[in-house]
């Protein structure tokens, strides 16, 4: 008997209901959106820290034309900076080659190769910006919509309104490859306010992908199953006297951690996977050694990060809803020049190789995935007080980049343009708000309608802001 289905299954209706919401399951299981969705996965490459635009995405001859002179006061009144001293700073040029990539034409720099083979298939967004210019508070804007700690994450929003297809796995599954450390934490991928079931679940590296999720010696599956089924009805009981949307998602945690014991290894296994495959996405590479050590994105993830990406695929193939991949740091205040390097290096491949994986297997055309960050970086060198060398850049949220493939987007696009310095958007700015709106008209939710009554507010996650980009999807 599958203990608490019935109570767990009525309490799934009453969250989605309970403010005549149009999504999640329908009597009929089946998912209702507000329209005709384009993407039906997500995988989020969350690269932390603020990658340098200048020297990635979006070419500036300017800069090395103006190497060492001050920025007009003009263009620094009003602006704050994380560390860096404005009134002695001086622009900063940059070593990067930037060529034409596809048949679209789309320059991206030399430390991107892999990216730039599948440029065609890529929307890059040249112009976004962001309130906020400081980690936590940037990340937390871009993962929930909100600066302040508490908010549902995205990959919440979606797999709240979604729902899964694979009753073995989470519906949001998160997976880290650490340098520095991710500043903003689980809040950028918590539930908030929603029912913690909606929590992104973050997947280890190595070994089990959950802590605890295998069997104490001793203690048979069948003693499993009795004792889940026990838990089961007394939570039934207790959630039947209170309707607490928690007893019912404590309820959904214990089932789907008894079927991930069996699911998970055959996930985790990579042995069925070609050779091709792997050395597609990098799995085995060596490694080369960085000259004083790489300060921020970690030495030794190299195959950590293949691994994660490759993985991505295979959960998302399994019917993981939305997959959160992040890498940190890209926090390059110093050591520009041999750090950023060394973090394109290990991430461009396997990055480029997912997107053509899920291209051959059919897959790109319902997985949108994103790749991002909180904000870009100064075209100022930082001049950080006590510092006595200038090698890396501050953090800025004026304009950055960010591109989006798969899943409904129009690849082939640049969208948005940005002043000689890459400093302000010129021309069609992107918000993080309307980022989001737009994310959600793709997975068939009007952004303005998908909400979650909270302390007699209901809430959303553009709050009372975005509009949609009706460029990025064509």
């Amino acid at each position: 008997m599958r203990a608490g289905g019935g109570i767990g299954g009525l309490a799934l209706t009453r969250l989605l209901g309970a403010d005549g919401l149009l999504a999640g399951a329908d009597a009929s299981g089946q998912v209702r959106t507000h329209h005709r969705p384009r993407a039906k996965n997500c995988i989020y490459i969350y690269l932390e820290g603020g990658p340098s635009q200048m020297d990635l995405y979006d070419p500036k001859p300017k800069l090395n034309e103006l190497d060492g002179q001050p920025l007009p006061e003009s263009m620094l009144a009003n602006m704050r900076f994380a560390f860096l001293a404005k009134e002695s700073a001086r622009i900063m040029g940059t070593p990067r080659k930037f060529r034409p990539h596809g048949q679209c034409g789309m320059e991206l720099s030399d430390l991107l190769p892999h990216i730039g083979s599948i440029a065609d298939d890529i929307c890059l967004v040249r112009s976004m910006h962001t309130d906020q210019f400081n980690h936590v508070p940037g990340q937390l804007l871009m993962n929930t919509g909100s600066a302040i700690s508490g908010r549902p994450s995205m990959g919440s929003w979606l797999s709240y309104g979604l729902g899964s297809v694979n009753r073995n796995l989470p519906e949001f599954v998160v997976l880290i490859c650490v340098g520095r450390g991710v500043p903003g934490g689980s809040a950028s991928w918590s539930s908030g306010f929603l029912p913690s079931k909606y929590s992104g679940v973050m997947f280890r590296n190595e070994g089990t992908p959950v802590l605890n999720l295998d069997n104490p010696s001793g203690v048979t599956t069948a003693m499993q199953r009795r004792t889940i089924a026990g838990l089961g009805e007394l939570n039934a009981l207790r959630d039947a006297e209170v309707r607490d949307p928690e007893i019912e998602s404590r309820i959904a945690a214990y089932e789907l951690a008894f079927r991930m014991q069996s699911a998970s290894p055959e996930l985790m296994d990579l042995s069925g996977e070609s050779q091709a495959t792997l050395d597609l996405y990098g799995v085995n590479r060596s490694e080369p050694k960085v000259e004083g050590g790489n300060q921020l994105g970690g030495t030794g993830l190299f195959g950590t990060f293949a691994r994660n990406c490759l993985m991505a695929r295979r959960l998302v193939e399994r019917g993981v809803r939305v997959v959160q991949v992040i890498h940190a740091s890209w926090d390059h205040h110093s050591r520009i020049n041999t750090d950023l390097p060394h973090n394109c290096l290990m991430a461009d491949q396997p990055i480029a190789a997912l997107i053509k994986d899920l291209k051959q297997r059919g897959l790109l055309d319902d997985t949108l995935v994103i790749c991002g960050s909180e904000f870009g970086r100064t075209a100022l060198g930082e001049n950080r007080p006590g510092s006595r060398s200038i090698t890396g850049r501050d953090h800025h949220p004026n304009a950055f980049s960010l591109w989006l493939a798969g899943g409904g987007v129009k690849g082939g696009q640049v969208i948005g343009e940005t002043d000689d310095l890459a400093w302000n958007v010129a021309r069609d700015p992107v918000h993080v708000h309307d980022l989001h709106a737009t994310l959600l008209h793709l997975f068939g939710y009007d952004h303005t309608r998908l909400t979650y009554r909270f302390q007699g507010r209901d809430y959303r996650l553009t709050d009372v802001h975005g509009q949609i980009v009706p460029r990025i999807f064509g």
